[in-house]
């Protein structure tokens, strides 16, 4: 691979000269199935049960991805560091981003939120001491008064909304797409969502503080 300033790799990746563009985008899609295979085999502990020749051809597939994400995106370039380092970053952004929506390629919204308990990781909104008996019953009271409240205040896109980002971790574009919607409008959806459900919960007297009293302790 040929060692390239700033200006060079610029110049290469935009040149009139078809083997001279060839030759650059071959060197920069190399630099980045390297950087992104490191990222894979060494950054992702989630994959450390894949195949060496299988984290290859991911970084193979995602590198040509990231070469034309980075061609796309070559007018942006202001030289405030390497090239390579803004074109890797690019790269990882993509890897990260296509590795999530694999995660969740296959989810259904209507399995997602008919799950039975939604609040199952009680262990997790509750002290690293155990609470009384009596705290530890208020707790389960609370939570299944939350799990009410998600089904009695919200529509049912607010709910699937709701429940799909907040409990569920389902990333916000992922479940854009899956919704037919936009991140902007969806923002504004588990927003109004939320902002109803602590209305509803506070209508019950269980207020924002009093909830982080009893499971902050």
């Amino acid at each position: 691979m040929t060692d390239r300033s700033n200006e060079e790799w610029i110049a290469a990746l935009q040149a009139q000269d078809q083997a001279a563009q060839t030759a650059a985008l071959s060197d920069l899609r190399t630099r980045l199935q390297r950087s992104i295979y490191f990222y894979l085999s060494q950054d992702r502990s989630d994959l450390r049960g894949l195949a060496a020749q299988e984290l290859t051809q991911m970084a193979e597939d995602l590198a040509q991805d990231a070469t034309l994400r980075v061609m796309d995106n070559l007018h942006k370039f202001r030289g405030e560091s390497r090239f390579t380092t803004w074109a890797t970053k690019i790269a990882i952004r993509l890897a990260i981003s296509d590795l999530r929506r694999a995660r969740y390629k296959d989810f259904s919204l209507d399995q997602l939120t008919a799950d039975g308990e939604l609040l199952p990781a009680r262990a997790r909104l509750t002290s690293p001491s155990a609470p009384t008996p009596e705290r530890a019953a208020e707790r389960d009271d609370v939570l299944q008064k939350i799990e009410l409240a998600l089904h009695e205040a919200l529509t049912e896109r607010q709910y699937q909304a709701l429940v799909a980002v907040a409990l569920k971790g389902v990333p916000m574009d992922v479940l854009a797409e899956r919704m037919d919607s936009n991140r902007n409008a969806l923002y504004k959806l588990i927003h109004d969502a939320r902002r109803k459900l602590k209305a509803h919960l506070e209508e019950q007297d269980m207020s924002t503080d009093y909830m982080m009293n009893l499971f902050g302790d």
